[in-house]
């Protein structure tokens, strides 16, 4: 996990870091998920130092609903679209609960954030928490998914 920065607590986070995991952890309170009970926010950073936040949404029609950070991306790109985004955070808890719950993103939220990085030629930092409860802020999408498909994927198929 090369430049991967993993820590034990929150706090050995740098401040801006610690600033959005705690917005992703106030967003997760609005999550509707009267399913799963399983409650997720997200906030992003844009690099003029924006929040957009945003919550998983479940449907009794699986797989109609969204991801928090799907929310919170498109919400970005809705609302600023020329304005880089530079970290996203994810933080989940059970409904009721206060105390925060490992979650790392799905792989559909993984190759949504690599095309954003993509869009604007700059990776997007990631703040989560790892099954063992440690906090790891990943350099980039594309380090998530090192065998990952792009549009140069897309361009090499169309070669053939």
């Amino acid at each position: 996990m090369k430049n991967f920065i993993i820590v034990d607590h929150l706090e050995d986070l740098d401040s801006e870091s610690k600033y959005i995991t705690h917005k992703a952890k106030d967003a997760a309170n609005h999550a509707y998920a009267p399913y799963s009970k399983f409650l997720v926010g997200a906030a992003v950073l844009l690099e003029d130092g924006t929040i957009i936040t945003g919550t998983n949404q479940e449907n009794a029609a699986y797989p109609s609903g969204m991801c928090a950070e799907r929310v919170a991306l498109f919400a970005a790109a809705s609302l600023h679209p020329d304005k880089p985004i530079s970290k996203i955070a994810v933080v989940a808890k059970r409904k009721g609960g206060k105390e925060v719950l490992p979650a790392t993103s799905c792989g559909s939220c993984r190759q949504v954030m690599l095309e954003f990085e993509q869009r604007q030629e700059k990776p997007i930092e990631i703040i989560m928490q790892n099954m063992e409860h440690h906090w790891v802020k990943a350099p980039s999408a594309e380090s998530l998914l090192p065998f990952c498909f792009t549009k140069a994927s897309l361009e090499h198929i169309e070669k053939k």
